[in-house]
């Protein structure tokens, strides 16, 4: 069998300014930081000799070939992006970036934060609007429930929800 991956579907192409920043950030550290340092490094251990039996040498370029797919992907994300940076006028609603709060069957509240797919944060609470969840969230209002079936590897697993607070908050929490 070969090593063919069939392309990951492009997500969507909202993100906020934080997320934005964050992106920019990371294109800017691997393009003139890390690159550099990385080609300075293998400059150098291609000048030792014998590149086959090189570990040095085999290691950063691939190293430096990661490097440049990186900041070719952020270099299109960034390029197609759409940042949202404005609460909707419809703040009753969830929308992109509403931070919500679900409570489930068992009364067990979470909240979460409705972002794009290249910034979702499991940590932070940040969830992809690409995501069953986001996906169920999105354009809910106060009191609505939500049914969730994802599919893992014990079956089908169905939830439902409650949404409690809805709100949109100003910078990162």
């Amino acid at each position: 069998m070969g090593r063919y991956r069939p392309p990951q579907p492009v997500g969507s192409k909202y993100i906020t300014a934080e997320g934005h920043k964050r992106l920019t950030d990371e294109h800017d550290y691997l393009w003139k930081k890390k690159r550099p340092e990385v080609t300075r490094i293998l400059s150098a251990a291609a000048a030792e000799g014998d590149r086959s039996e090189n570990a040095e040498y085999i290691y950063r370029k691939k190293e430096l070939r990661e490097i440049d797919a990186r900041v070719r992907f952020l270099r299109k994300r960034l390029d197609d992006m759409v940042i949202v940076d404005r609460t909707p006028t419809d703040t009753n609603k969830i929308y992109f970036g509403a931070w919500v709060t679900i409570e489930d069957d068992n009364g067990n509240e979470k909240t979460y934060r409705v972002v794009g797919p290249d910034e979702f944060d499991a940590k932070l609470g940040w969830i992809s609007m690409d995501s069953p969840m986001g996906k169920a969230l999105l354009g809910k209002s106060l009191d609505d429930e939500i049914k969730i079936a994802v599919e893992t590897k014990d079956g089908l697993q169905k939830s439902m929800y409650i949404i409690n607070e809805i709100s949109y908050k100003v910078g990162t929490d």
